[in-house]
Parts: structure tokens; C-alpha cells; sequence
């Protein structure tokens, strides 16, 4: 496209952009051939890649989009001018707003590794005065810490220079630019990310690169920012775009509407589980029931194929691409569960999802198995109540949070293909036959509705569906918070307590080859469970084929215990439905002010009483600790 072209001739000039960004709007234009300007609102920084005008470079301009201030073009000869004097015009503006401006002008080495699995040299290029040391400083510690796939090991250096810019093209700033405010670092990539044989990219190499540098960059400009600008971003990350491109939004509703198409959780429990009870009863406990499933309303192939249309690549924002990857990967392993249900492959898919039972929490099951006594059955001596007693508490809880956050549209429903409780797209369902002691209610009232429903409309107030569809690994955290909220409030039983040791070791079990019998033998006669609650309990461990999700509940409060011990907050973590993976995610995108503060808060937290507990867990206590009392028990495991 020459320079007379509509899009050329339609390049802005710096003013116009200033202007626009000094009104309160952001800027994406484009720039000439293929070129762009993206500056999200007036920020002290301005990072910058100038391609061949000739030939490709494959990978290196994307690995500037992830700022919230940049600028890419193509270096023809016609157009060079105009990128100078558009560059020179903004830092000059930039630094008249903030009394400083730092240039990142960022380009790859010319000559592609040759060597992936050795150590590549990744340079930091100041001027000879060297007027912004520290920002050099930050930014080389900051690249030396990222972390790359395929044991790639990059070797950080600053050197000093007489000018800044790839090989053959002048600097966009010269050294004395600095006297006007306007500082310049560049940063020149060896090319790790590219296929030397066949000059493509790396996609995974790429991505960890990518969202390396958009953080080391966001961090060398918030150490600028403290020592020669006027602005004072709270965090680093508050550096980061606070909007986002109608990419991201496309491919939210995509995955969305994928997760949609199916509910994983009545899709993998059974619908006869009084049948089933009935009939293992009748076997005198000695023959394996047949379960039987829902129908699945979808086909997998097509939601397969729906589900890896949507372009993440697309996406600029290196956080939110991450973030929509790693979801992607997980709805397809869902999907192939769903597909192989009843079959022996079910187990497989289950383990990659939901992980093995590792040694040290097996042992922490066992501990609180024999610590706590076998018949440590005080809640249920007491008073019961029946599902229509339970729904009509839970409709009360949910007035409440209607009261907070009038978005809130929970149903509550009494099922007859439901056993227990059970939070569906934060509908709350109850099985016809559930009875439980009044003891356990408002436990299990704040395990369903203060924390599964709680979190599903938290997480449909923020802009991203996915916060409440469920992120890549969310339930490990979500059902500990749900457990941990039964502690608060007084109500997590020893016998409670027992059976989410007992499901994590009927899953170790499955694991090893053990059959129903032989799982349910080892819950009713070794760990002495009463016998409808040792079938339930095996019952949900072979569902679909051998299901190990129920391992997450004890595995789960542990690590949110350790969690809260280090001194983290529990408030952050009800933003939506995350694990506790995705809280520096949460964090940054906070500060970005992409999400928005939850609306919604357990109305326990208020109380006196919850907070003594939540400190004494600061304090550092183990869980078997967590219930009434415990005691020793003479009771072993043949696991």
C-alpha cells in the first residue's frame, strides 16, 4: 500500500491524539501499512516497535500489544518521518503532561537462535549519560526473573549505547531528548520465540515471553513514574489498559456460550441414587448398582468445534489471554468427560482435570479419620428437618443477598432426580428425600447459597462471563471456601468432618483398582460410616466412571488455610468463581479497574464470633481442629 493510500493519508498527528486522550477517550488508530497507534488514557510511557519494511518478523510486534501504551509501524522510507515526528510529538506532550515520559523502543535480534535449549542474550540498550538508571535497573531485574517453556534461559544485560533503535534505523529520540523530559530505554529480543528452520513462532515460548515483558515493562515504568513524573500510580499493575478490544468480549461470549450447552454436574451424577441404594440394600451389599444418567442435550464433536473457533490469538491483552487458554483446555476436558462417560476412560479424564490424591493429603485424611472418634455423632441425635424446612431457610438467605445486589435471581427447587443439595447456574437444588439434623443447617446454608450462589452472582456482575461459568481450576478452591465457611459459622461437625476425609480416601482407593464393594467395605467397616452415607460416598467417587473432583474438598480447605496462615484476606477471594491460582490475576486486574468490587459478602463476616475463628486460624491451627473436639481412635485404614 503506498503512501497516498485512504489509510495513510488518514495517519492522526500527535495533537489530535493528545487532545483525544487529554478528554477522558482513548486511541486506536491506524497508522499507515498495517501500523497502529493503541494509548488506553494519558500514561508516562510509550512503547514502540518499528518492522522491516521488507521480509517479516515473525512474532516481535505482538510482543508490545499487551502494553497499555503503544505504537506499531512498518519503516518505509515515505512513512519514517511521520512515525519519527508522530513519536517525538507524543513523548514531548506526554512529558509536558507528567513531567517525564519513558520511550521503550523494542525490536528482535537479526539473526534467529540456533541454539533453543541454550542461554540467549536479551539486551537492555541505554544511552551513554544514562538518565534513567533505575527504570533500567527494574527492567533488567524484572526480565531476569520470567520464566520461559523448553528450559529456555534468557541472560539479562544492560549496555550503553550512543543511539537506540534496531540496526539501520536512526533513533526516534536522541540523547538530549532527555533534558526535555523524554527518556528512552530499548530492549533488543534474541529471537527464542521463532523456529529458526522454519521462521514461525513458538506459540507457548511467545505467550510466556509476551506477558513477561508487559509486566517487567509495566514495572520499570512504575519505578519511573516514582522518581521523575508526577504521576503515582497505586501499584504496577494500575499501569496496565483499563479498557479492553471487542476481542476479548467476542471470545467471553464464545466460550460462554459453549459452557452453556451443558451442565457438567447433573451430566456426570446419577439420577437413581434411591434406586440404586434400594437395590445394593437388596444384594445384601455385595453387588455393584447400575447407575443411570441424564441425556446429554448436546453433541460433544460440534461444542468441540464451537469451542476452538473462538480466537484467542486475537487477543491483545496477554493476562486475559492466559486466562481464556488455560479455560479453553479445560471446557474441552469437560467435554471429553462428558463424552466418555461410563466408560473406563472416564477416569483418566477425571485425574487430568481434577488431579491424583497426593501422599501428604491422603495422610492428612487418615489423621483426622483416626483422630476423630467413629462415632462422633452429636448433630445427629438432635432435631431433623426435611427438604421443604431446608428450601424454605435457603429462600431467607437468598432474600438477603437479593437485598445487597438486586441482580440476584437464585431459584430454589425440591427435585426428585437429585440427591442432597446441589448449586446449578446458582440455582439452588434440593433433593425430595434430603433430611438432615437442624444442627447442620445453617452450615450447609452457607456451603450452597454464601458461597456457591454468593460467588455465581459476584461473578455475573464482572465483565467476564467466565468469572462465572467457573475458571480453569476453580473448584478446588471453591468448594474448600464453601467448607471453610461451614467452620466459620460454627457448624463444621466432626461428623462433617470425617466424611470429607472419607471421600478422599474412597478416591485413593478407586484410584489403586479397588471396586464399589470393595471402597464401600472400607468406609462401613474400617472408617465406620453410617452405611447410606458410606454408599453416597462411593456412590460419588464411581459416578461416570470414576470420579475424583471429591478429593478437591479436603484438598481444598487445606490449601486455603495455608493460604489465610501467610496473611492473605478472605474477602478477595469471593470475587467470583476462581482458585486460589488466579488470585494474582484477580489482583491485577483489579488494580487495571477491569473488574469491579463484588457486590456481595457473606453477612456471616459481620459477626464477632466468625472473626475469632478466622483468627485463630491465622494463628495456625490443623484441621482436624477445625470441628467441635476431637480424640484419639483406635480405628486404621487398610488403605
Amino acid at each position: 500500500m503506498s503512501s497516498k493510500s485512504p489509510r495513510a493519508a488518514s495517519q492522526p498527528d500527535a495533537g489530535e491524539i493528545l487532545a483525544r486522550l487529554r478528554s477522558g477517550k482513548r486511541v486506536r488508530r491506524p497508522l499507515g501499512t498495517g501500523g497502529r497507534v493503541a494509548i488506553d488514557r494519558p500514561l508516562p510511557f510509550l512503547c514502540v516497535y518499528r518492522g522491516p519494511a521488507e521480509g517479516e518478523d515473525p512474532g516481535t510486534r505482538e510482543l508490545v500489544t499487551g502494553v497499555a501504551s503503544y505504537l506499531v509501524a512498518r519503516d518505509e522510507p515515505k512513512g519514517r518521518s511521520r512515525t519519527a515526528a508522530l513519536v517525538r510529538g507524543l513523548c514531548r506532550g506526554l512529558a509536558d503532561d507528567f513531567g517525564g515520559v519513558l520511550l521503550l523502543e523494542v525490536w528482535a535480534q537479526p539473526e534467529p537462535a540456533e541454539e533453543p535449549s541454550a542461554a540467549h542474550s536479551l539486551r537492555i540498550v541505554a544511552y551513554e549519560d544514562h538518565s534513567v538508571p533505575e527504570a533500567a535497573e527494574q527492567l533488567e531485574a524484572s526480565l531476569s526473573r520470567v520464566r520461559l517453556p523448553a528450559s529456555l534461559h534468557l541472560a539479562v544485560e544492560t549496555v550503553q549505547r550512543r543511539k537506540i533503535g534496531p540496526p539501520g534505523l536512526p533513533p526516534l529520540l536522541a540523547a538530549g531528548a532527555a533534558a526535555e523530559g523524554c527518556h528512552v530505554l530499548g530492549i533488543e529480543l534474541p529471537r527464542v520465540y521463532v523456529d529458526p528452520e522454519k521462521g514461525v513462532v513458538f506459540p507457548v515460548v511467545h505467550r510466556a515471553l509476551r506477558r513477561g515483558l508487559t509486566a517487567a515493562i509495566h514495572r520499570a515504568v512504575y519505578r519511573f513514574t516514582r522518581l521523575q513524573t508526577s504521576h503515582r500510580p497505586p501499584h504496577y499493575h494500575a499501569l496496565g489498559a483499563q479498557s479492553l478490544t471487542k476481542a476479548v468480549w467476542d471470545v467471553d461470549d464464545q466460550l460462554a456460550a459453549v459452557s452453556g450447552q451443558f451442565d457438567f454436574l447433573l451430566l456426570t451424577t446419577p439420577r437413581n441414587a434411591d434406586e440404586a441404594w434400594a437395590a445394593f440394600r437388596r444384594s445384601r451389599f455385595e453387588k455393584t448398582p447400575r447407575f443411570s444418567y441424564r441425556p446429554r442435550p448436546f453433541d460433544v464433536s460440534i461444542a468441540k468445534r464451537e469451542l476452538y473457533a473462538a480466537p484467542i490469538e486475537r487477543i491483545e491483552d496477554p493476562t486475559v489471554s492466559d486466562l481464556f487458554h488455560e479455560q479453553q483446555h479445560e471446557i474441552d476436558r469437560k467435554l471429553t468427560m462428558i463424552a466418555e462417560r461410563g466408560t473406563p476412560r472416564f477416569v483418566h479424564e477425571s485425574v487430568q482435570l481434577f488431579g491424583l490424591v497426593e501422599e501428604p493429603l491422603l495422610r492428612a485424611a487418615v489423621d483426622v479419620l483416626e483422630r476423630i472418634p467413629s462415632r462422633a455423632r452429636e448433630a445427629t441425635r438432635r432435631e431433623k428437618v426435611d427438604a421443604h424446612h431446608f428450601a424454605a431457610r435457603a429462600e431467607e438467605e437468598i432474600k438477603h443477598l437479593r437485598r445487597q445486589h438486586e441482580a440476584v435471581t437464585s431459584r430454589v427447587e425440591i427435585r426428585q432426580d437429585v440427591a442432597g443439595l446441589m448449586v446449578s447456574r446458582g440455582n439452588l437444588l434440593i433433593g425430595a428425600r434430603t433430611v438432615m439434623p437442624a444442627a447442620r443447617v445453617e452450615a450447609a446454608i452457607q456451603h450452597e447459597v454464601g458461597t456457591h450462589v454468593l460467588t455465581y452472582f459476584n461473578g455475573m456482575a464482572q465483565p467476564f462471563h467466565q468469572l462465572r461459568v467457573g475458571l480453569a481450576g476453580y473448584e478446588e478452591l471453591q468448594e474448600g471456601l464453601a467448607v471453610f465457611s461451614e467452620y466459620l459459622v460454627g457448624g463444621l461437625s466432626r461428623p462433617r468432618l470425617r466424611l470429607l476425609a472419607a471421600r478422599v480416601v474412597a478416591v485413593a482407593q478407586m484410584l489403586e483398582g479397588a471396586s464399589f464393594v470393595e471402597v464401600f467395605r472400607e468406609l462401613d467397616r474400617n472408617w465406620d460410616l453410617e452405611r447410606r452415607m458410606a454408599f453416597t460416598t462411593t456412590m460419588r467417587v464411581f459416578r461416570g466412571g470414576g470420579h475424583t473432583k471429591d478429593a478437591l474438598y479436603l484438598r481444598g480447605l487445606l490449601r486455603l488455610l495455608e493460604h489465610l496462615r501467610g496473611g492473605a484476606e478472605l474477602g478477595p477471594l469471593y470475587v467470583g468463581k476462581i482458585g486460589l491460582q488466579h488470585v494474582p490475576f484477580v489482583e491485577e486486574l483489579s488494580f487495571r479497574k477491569v473488574l469491579v468490587p463484588p457486590p456481595l459478602r457473606p453477612r456471616f463476616l459481620k459477626r464477632a464470633e466468625v472473626q475469632q475463628r478466622l483468627a485463630r486460624v491465622r494463628a495456625g491451627i490443623e484441621v482436624h481442629e477445625l470441628s467441635k473436639s476431637t480424640t484419639p481412635s483406635k480405628k486404621r485404614s487398610s488403605a
